[in-house]
């Protein structure tokens, strides 16, 4: 006999439907032949699912079966084929009938006891089901919350082959799983830190002011202990909250690579991601054999913290310009190309010279003018002129360290931010993504004009730095931000040399 289950593929993040189709022959040996380009783990299916159907008191088919998973040319990787394919073999045996089999889309692993157990990538499963209307979703319990934030889909939970087999069957009721989205929004989006921790550094956290409210591309340069990465920990606190799409197209992210916290069904606050710097090229931007997100990806809608930025490998940090530039990642292989989102705000940190003390006034440096040029040289010119603001952090004093009055803080911030955005979207459009930090060359021409005194402070900014052509129009866009924030209409003499100030690593260099 045969049968049909409708179950899907993961590529990338997306989720594609994929049938799983089961002919039981009725002649030959219990042999079952997979076929379809599954990988290894699929393979390995056969076994798992023979046994978990013995411990849940059905039978493997006793004579020759064969098992297609189409379409044939997208690869099947991963466990979640095993409940789909089992289902199948029992109805194409017809050890259990049902008329609503092909209504719904399946996907789990089974454990060789006939447990269901949960799995990666469910909330792009949940995605398929709505866009292809299908009633519902059959998948493992685990992962019924996170699949039910999708409306308009119904998602069954199970905890069992008997339980999922029972329910096709129609012998057994199951109540789809609902949740109170605004109450799971609400209560997953608040954050345990706030910029009023950080003593002192109030020229520092207007830098980070300014950085969110045009979503610029931030570098901290000071000694260590200065307050560098509490600081750039605390940048998303002061960013506008997560929108439910943005939300979800972060928790997509982290539920295919198998990030997602098992406690909630929902990314609700802005990722902060700080990899070590021994990370290899194909973890920060993505990549392997199956190509899977990495660390910028992870970041989407939040923060790429980069702590001693001159300590990873320089080829590492040349693979960010081109995502810096395009926010999206494009893995290619010889099969097929697969895109992840990378819209991040890179914030990166670094000590001033490799002992670290070079501009601390407490501590003496013991490196010599050489080894700080190469020290600086470790990160290119191209990668800097890339990010929009340089700001030194200075050693933080001792009567800043015991003032017991609390700096500027988050909501404080928050706010200023927000009523910047406000206006960039007044600007762009309503249904517009840009920011300041992300204006085309021609939004430039038209947004960012300045005045007679304007233009001769640029001038000579130019020519005293050296400043190419992209740090030129970085610090116009920056400028546009400050102008924003004060409530200025257009781009004055003030807020171009504050922009000036912040391309510390100019003068440096």
């Amino acid at each position: 006999m045969f049968a049909r289950i409708h179950s899907m593929a993961l590529v990338g993040i997306e989720a594609r439907a994929c049938e799983v189709e089961v002919d039981v022959s009725g002649r030959g040996f219990g042999h079952a032949t997979l076929v379809g380009l599954p990988d290894s783990a699929v393979k390995e299916s056969v076994d798992r699912i023979r046994s978990a159907l013995f411990n849940s008191g059905y039978v493997f088919p006793k004579t020759r079966s064969t098992i297609n998973l189409a379409p044939a040319d997208v690869r099947k990787e991963g466990p979640a084929f095993d409940l789909p394919i089992a289902l199948g073999l029992m109805l194409a045996d017809d050890q259990i009938r049902s008329e609503c089999a092909e209504q719904f889309l399946v996907a789990g692993e089974l454990a060789l006891d006939g447990q269901v157990r949960p799995i990666k990538g469910v909330l792009s499963i949940a995605l398929l089901a709505r866009e292809h209307d299908f009633r519902g979703l059959l998948i493992p319990r685990a992962n019924a919350e996170e699949a039910a934030v999708v409306e308009g889909v119904e998602v069954y939970g199970i905890d069992s082959l008997t339980q999922a087999a029972g329910f096709l069957a129609g012998e057994l009721e199951l109540e789809p799983t609902t949740v109170d989205l605004p109450a799971l929004f609400e209560r997953a989006s608040s954050y345990d830190v706030d910029f009023g921790d950080v003593r002192g550094q109030e020229h520092v956290k207007r830098a980070l002011l300014v950085a969110a409210a045009g979503r610029h591309n931030l570098l901290l340069l000071g000694p260590p202990g200065t307050g560098k990465t509490m600081l750039a920990k605390r940048l998303p606190t002061v960013l506008p909250p997560l929108s439910l799409q943005e939300a979800l197209e972060t928790t997509r992210i982290y539920s295919a690579s198998g990030k997602l916290p098992r406690a909630t069904g929902l990314v609700a606050t802005r990722p902060v991601r700080q990899p070590h710097h021994s990370i290899s090229t194909a973890a920060l931007v993505g990549g392997g054999t199956i190509p899977q997100a990495g660390e910028v990806s992870l970041a989407h809608h939040g923060v790429l913290f980069l702590d001693e930025f001159p300590e990873f490998n320089r080829s590492v940090l040349e693979s960010l310009r081109q995502v810096i530039e395009d926010h999206v990642v494009t893995i290619s292989r010889a099969h097929s190309a697969v895109d992840f989102p990378a819209n991040f705000m890179l914030v990166a940190a670094m000590n001033p010279c490799p002992c670290g003390y070079f501009t601390d006034p407490r501590r003496p440096c013991k490196c010599s003018a050489p080894q700080i040029d190469r020290y600086l040289a470790r990160i290119s010119g191209p990668l800097l002129e890339r990010i929009d603001i340089h700001v030194e952090v200075p050693a933080v004093p001792i009567a800043a360290l015991r003032d017991q009055r609390t700096g500027t803080d988050s909501a404080c911030t928050r706010a200023q931010v927000t009523r910047a955005l406000e206006v960039q979207r007044q600007r762009f459009g309503a249904d517009s993504t840009t920011t300041n930090g992300r204006m085309s060359s021609r939004e430039l021409r038209k947004y960012c004009r300045i005045d007679g005194e304007g233009e001769r402070i640029l001038r000579q900014a130019v020519s005293e730095l050296g400043l190419s052509a992209r740090a030129h129009d970085k610090v116009l866009r920056v400028a546009r931000t400050i102008a924003d924030l004060a409530g200025e209409a257009n781009v004055g003499a003030a807020h171009l040399s504050e922009a000036i100030q912040y391309r510390r690593l100019d003068r440096q260099l």
